[in-house]
């Protein structure tokens, strides 16, 4: 497994390139398969990230979640970076994209579109794909579990505001079905299965919590191709937009991939200045460079229309995360040793 994840990102460039394959190819199965959805959240990749996100939760060590509040640092870094910082530097990307320096490239009343879909972006944090970035750091499941379910709770809350305030729109209406179930989905339902099959496991083993840890060493490689398995429907889903707008794909790209970038730039070094562990400090800047994009799509289409530019600019979102969060954890597993523990 160890030699495998060593080319993880020349696999995830063939699944990329399988994807769009597929979608070319076999328009039908992928628009069946896209259509297999309820409240915008995709059921087949649900189950995939589902897949991925369980050895983890097995690996949360429920008696180490009592501890977390002597150890608040990752948390406030997490909150501070998802909620005061991210969603208004994202909107000023925009704006100084889509309003300057593309004018001579994109009109006015198409700029205004895309400016609304990358402010969704930057107003909905991680809340599934962050346990796989989580684990392929070596992250501390249980401090992650928190992180995540403490900006779940803020999310519920400040999401709204936020974007009526940036978007200067009052009638957004926060699809609630999509929020809850992707939280029931990608956290609540796993960890419970996690749970369970953690008490089972030590049970057998006469609590020895080895066990443990040679189960989710084993479910690994499935975690992996369930990765693998998400790229490869992600991209078939937008096969047919990538292929006839290559160009507008890259200019709505290039703003996400640069706040991508400072996010976690900025969340990582505050981390190192704090002195705190590698363990939670690889998730904390992991969860707010990654998305909702569940949640960012599904207000896009409800607010804007499904062939909308706001639309377009969440899907851009969707393509470009997955090679983006794996050059940060490759980044972040090769800066381990500058963090203390």
């Amino acid at each position: 497994m160890a030699s495998f994840e060593r080319f993880l990102s020349i696999w995830v460039g063939l699944a990329i390139a399988a994807g769009v394959t597929l979608g070319l190819v076999a328009p039908g199965v992928a628009t069946a398969l896209a259509g297999l959805e309820y409240a915008s959240v995709n059921l087949v990749v649900a189950v995939l990230i589902w897949a991925m996100i369980y050895p983890m939760m097995v690996a949360v060590d429920f008696t180490s979640i009592r501890d977390i509040g002597t150890k608040p640092k990752g948390l406030i870094i997490t909150l501070v970076v998802n909620w005061l910082v991210k969603p208004f530097t994202m909107a000023a990307l925009a704006v100084l994209f889509f309003d300057h320096l593309y004018a001579n490239l994109i009109g006015e009343a198409d700029a205004q579109q895309y400016i609304a879909g990358l402010i969704l972006l930057g107003a909905a944090p991680c809340t599934a794909m962050v346990f796989v970035w989580s684990q392929l750091t070596k992250g501390d499941p249980a401090y992650t579990l928190v992180q995540v379910s403490v900006n779940d709770l803020i999310m519920i809350v400040a999401f709204a505001p936020i974007v009526v305030f940036l978007l200067g729109v009052t009638d957004i209406i926060v699809p609630w079905d999509t929020l809850l179930l992707s939280v029931v989905l990608y956290v609540a339902f796993p960890l419970l299965a996690g749970w369970l099959t953690r008490r089972s496991i030590i049970a057998r083993a006469a609590g020895d919590d080895q066990a443990v840890d040679s189960f989710t060493s084993r479910l690994k490689p499935f975690s992996i191709l369930g990765l693998l398995a998400t790229v490869v429907l992600l991209f078939a889903f937008q096969a047919e937009t990538i292929v006839s707008q290559p160009v507008l794909i890259v200019l709505i790209a290039i703003p996400i991939i640069i706040q991508s970038y400072g996010i976690f730039a900025v969340a990582y070094a505050a981390a190192w200045a704090w002195r705190i562990p590698h363990t939670i400090a690889a998730p904390c800047a992991l969860i707010g460079t990654s998305n909702f994009f569940e949640l960012a799509v599904a207000v896009a289409i409800g607010l804007f229309g499904l062939t909308s530019g706001a639309a377009l600019a969440t899907v851009v979102g969707v393509l470009v995360e997955v090679p983006v969060m794996l050059s940060l954890v490759a980044l972040a597993n090769r800066t381990r040793a500058n963090f203390p523990g």
